[in-house]
């Protein structure tokens, strides 16, 4: 794509006219509807990477749950993981955790209220500094999310990458010079509110959209190409045979991951990796050579395929039931049984949730 010449717009009329239409059109969500800086953090810690239709129940779970800063860093790892289950990216969660101890723990319960100062807690990074400095504290420092790279970058015409150094400082700059120094909040959130309602990424509504007669992307047809972001690394795919060894009834094998990997902290089956394909009859040997004391289990079955499909990789996963009656104790130290409700209360991967679901274990 040729190099776009910045169309130039007076910044006093986009921030007006988008603040404008946020105030006629805004949904109204519960984050919205509050200036606790504890919230607004939770909220755009869970947003990330995540619709608000799938993020606002897990908001008003945890702000139920803990309904202060102080009471989420007084909670357990697993209690956080476990209310965090299905959302993914799970360092997200580990990281939520730290920083409210930090809030806690140094800052008294009350989270600093500058830009500059946010930035210095953990996993808090510009992006999450500026929507707390801003709608809390009214601090004129611009958002600068998915949504803010779509919608300057199609209305102004910028094809710098929003995925390299450059292009997040063209980006920020822009949205920097076009915030207002009064209203800051309401600004932010005007602009992430259009990207997600009326600038999305397919189809976004042109016909309907306020800034058509100024917009680059609508004028040249640009809507599909733009923003660019450079392609990353293809994904890669990852075999998982699950070892699913349940004792009685009532009691089912597992352990903790403790691999830098996917899924740090949670709770799955032993596993067999492998880098390609394996029949079942030879998983089912490999099962039995690895935990041979399993091997005159009365019922060993496997599963049908499940695809789990992650950022980077994709994961063809299957299960090997083994059942026994015999009273046997755990094959490694880092495994050991639970029963079936306390499984139910193990923070899980949303792939072994699914498996136990649907083989009606829980």
């Amino acid at each position: 794509m040729k190099k776009l010449i910045i169309k130039r717009m007076d910044k006093r009329y986009f921030s007006d006219k988008i603040v404008e239409w946020y105030q006629e059109n805004r949904r109204m969500l519960p984050w919205r509807q509050t200036k606790d800086p504890y919230k607004i953090w939770l909220s755009e810690v869970i947003l990330q990477q995540t619709r608000v239709n799938q993020g606002l129940p897990y908001y008003l779970r945890f702000t139920e749950t803990f309904p202060t800063v102080t009471a989420l860093a007084n909670a357990s790892e697993q209690e956080v993981l476990r209310l965090w289950q299905g959302l993914g990216y799970y360092s997200r969660a580990r990281n939520l955790h730290k920083c409210a101890k930090v809030v806690s723990k140094d800052h008294h319960g009350t989270f600093p209220k500058t830009f500059e100062e946010l930035k210095k807690l953990p996993g808090i990074g510009e992006y999450t500094a500026a929507a707390i400095a801003s709608i809390a504290h009214y601090e004129a420092v611009a958002v600068v999310d998915g949504n803010v790279f779509r919608v300057l970058s199609r209305i102004f015409g910028i094809d710098t990458p929003i995925n390299t150094t450059e292009g997040k400082k063209v980006f920020a700059e822009l949205a920097n010079k076009l915030i207002p120094e009064t209203s800051p909040d309401i600004y932010n959130q005007a602009v992430m509110e259009f990207g997600a309602m009326y600038c999305v990424p397919k189809n976004p509504l042109c016909a309907e959209c306020i800034f058509k007669t100024q917009c680059t992307a609508y004028e040249k047809g640009l809507q599909n190409l733009l923003p660019v972001k450079i392609k990353g690394k293809e994904s890669r795919k990852r075999y998982f045979y699950y070892v699913v060894i349940q004792k009685g009834e009532n009691s089912l094998l597992m352990k903790k991951r403790v691999e830098k990997d996917i899924w740090f902290g949670l709770y799955d089956f032993p596993l067999i990796e492998s880098t390609k394909p394996i029949r079942a009859d030879k998983v089912i040997e490999k099962t039995t050579a690895l935990y041979p004391i399993y091997r005159v289990s009365e019922s060993v079955t496997v599963s049908d395929l499940y695809k789990h499909v992650l950022t980077h990789q994709t994961i063809f996963c299957k299960f090997i039931i083994i059942k026994t009656s015999r009273n046997m104790p755990a094959p490694e130290k880092s495994m050991k049984f639970y029963s079936l409700s306390k499984v139910g209360d193990l923070p899980k991967p949303v792939l072994i949730s699914k498996f136990l679901k649907k083989s009606y274990l829980l």
